[in-house]
């Protein structure tokens, strides 16, 4: 069962033209990013890299680690943390083997530990085997500072799709030390081009998701790079005008 909409037609332009073209791998601005697909679902696994200090985050690793292995080695990165966006199977069914491997923390909000803990049930929607548990070492929360190398992003709650969902904010000033790259939103399944996540899973509520898009997302810059966990990059601004869930707001 898809963990996702359906998402319509993209709507490429700008900076995404070159990382479409990339074949998912952006690195303007200095910013090392790159978006691997991964498992049944294709869940967009991103590693966000400091080209500098060489240090990473790994957002949402699904499944085939070894291929996320691959990128981290051949950037030489060293990964700070393995943040979740939420705790549906094909986003952290990789999290023990991607632990093992990098021994960085993994960081979830507090809201999906249940649904974590529930990934038998969940490997049985889907007809297969459950992936192993790893131990959640930090709990995300509103507002927190995720931070490696000279990156600063934060956390921001956006229940709907799940509880416990979140997406991580990086804004165009989040070099710490100089540097100013385009605005970029991991919105996990919260956004899609042209959809938003579905609700009808335990935990999501439309109502929900409505009002984190709405007052969360939507309150971004126009031009912030979306980064879905499935699908094609987007913009706010080009959601705000086309996303038909989004025109009545």
């Amino acid at each position: 069962m898809p963990l996702a909409r359906a998402r319509s037609r993209h709507r490429p332009s700008g900076d995404e033209d070159a990382i479409l073209a990339a074949g998912g791998r952006c690195m303007a601005e200095n910013i090392i990013h790159e978006i691997l697909p991964v498992g049944l679902l294709q869940c967009n696994c991103s590693v966000v890299g400091d080209p500098q200090t060489r240090e990473a985050i790994v957002l949402d690793p699904g499944d085939e680690v070894e291929r996320i292995l691959e990128i981290i080695a051949r950037h030489k990165l060293t990964v700070r943390a393995i943040l979740n966006t939420h705790a549906h199977i094909d986003h952290v069914g990789g999290l023990k083997k991607m632990q093992q491997a990098t021994g960085a923390p993994v960081l979830m909000h507090p809201d999906d530990l249940e649904l974590y803990r529930r990934l038998d049930t969940q490997a049985a929607w889907l007809g297969m085997e459950a992936p192993a548990r790893v131990e959640v070492d930090e709990l995300l929360r509103e507002g927190d500072a995720v931070r490696w190398g000279g990156y600063q992003a934060r956390v921001m709650h956006t229940p709907g799709h799940t509880r416990g969902s979140v997406c991580l904010y990086l804004p165009a000033d989040a070099h710490l030390e100089s540097g100013k790259p385009p605005a970029k939103l991991f919105a996990g399944d919260t956004l899609f081009a042209g959809s938003i996540g579905r609700t009808d899973l335990p935990g999501g509520s439309f109502d929900l998701i409505m009002r984190s898009i709405h007052s969360k997302l939507l309150a971004l810059p126009d031009d912030t790079l979306v980064y879905p966990g499935h699908g094609p990059t987007t913009t706010i601004g080009e959601e705000r005008e086309s996303n038909p869930f989004l025109r009545s707001l």
